[in-house]
């Protein structure tokens, strides 16, 4: 309980600091002990999502080749890469005829991406993009809903978001989604993308209480934890989304992967997964 009204009240950046000041005293002794890999940050320096980092992104790898028909030559693109959760293990996957291209908008995250995995693999391209984010980049430079992808039409062969379109607009991810449809090769392309989706099963549980996040606030197409914020956590009716997915020209690969963040007993992850080809 202590926790679902953290996650629901505190600003990003406190919860932030706080993490660090928790984290500190473990990340120095593991780190006096030489017990801290190379390719996995600190838990001081992590600020994406929860559970362990290695666990997660070993997890993600698997629905990747599973669902995305990703093979060791493939061209991936990963919106929203972080610090590294899903490059790290892909890493081990692909080989150099395949590349991985990430961007982000903290700074931090990208940074360590730049030294930890690019200086070894250099078919692995971080980049900072000044996208404006209330929750994450509140000075950023461009709007999200306006933001064109720095890539060539019909380039990937995979595109992943995880845990982005949770914290972004109505009209930000209807962009983002038409640039993703730009980017994906035509035919073959798969992109996976992960939501918090309302529809009449994620809808009970949260009446019920069961929900790890309160979605109390109402808007058009979509619920928030946050109302100054909107972007803190977000979650959209899932008609709203598939719809969007129909208008752009997407054909959803069903079923939906629906997760367990509002309390369901039968899940594939925390947040819901949509997968879709071009």
């Amino acid at each position: 309980m202590i926790t679902k009204i953290l996650i629901n009240i505190l600003p990003r950046k406190l919860r932030r600091k706080l993490r660090k000041i928790y984290y500190l005293p473990s990340d120095i002794i593991h780190g006096l002990f030489g017990q801290r890999k190379k390719m996995i940050p600190s838990k001081s320096q992590i600020f994406v999502g929860g559970g362990d980092f290695e666990e997660v992104g070993n997890q993600f790898l698997a629905h990747f080749k599973e669902f995305g028909n990703i093979t060791p030559e493939s061209r991936i693109l990963d919106v929203g890469c972080g610090i590294g959760r899903m490059a790290v293990p892909l890493t081990k996957f692909l080989n150099a005829k395949g590349s991985y291209h990430g961007f982000d908008i903290v700074p931090e995250g990208i940074d360590w991406c730049k030294k930890k995995i690019s200086a070894d693999y250099p078919n692995f391209h971080f980049q900072l993009v000044d996208i404006f984010n209330k929750d994450y980049n509140p000075k950023g430079k461009f709007m999200a809903s306006e933001y064109k992808f720095p890539y060539e039409n019909d380039y990937f062969d995979f595109i992943s978001l995880t845990s982005v379109f949770t914290h972004m607009l109505p009209a930000d991810i209807e962009n983002y989604l038409n640039e993703i449809y730009r980017v994906l090769k035509k035919g073959k392309g798969i992109c996976l993308i992960t939501y918090f989706l309302l529809n009449d099963e994620s809808k009970k549980l949260m009446e019920l209480n069961k929900s790890v996040l309160d979605f109390k606030y109402n808007f058009e197409n979509y619920r928030t934890t946050n109302k100054k914020i909107p972007e803190a956590v977000i979650a959209f009716e899932e008609d709203y989304i598939v719809k969007l997915y129909s208008r752009i020209g997407f054909r959803l690969i069903e079923p939906i992967h629906y997760g367990s963040f509002c309390g369901r007993n039968n899940y594939l992850s925390y947040q819901d997964i949509i997968i879709a080809s071009k």
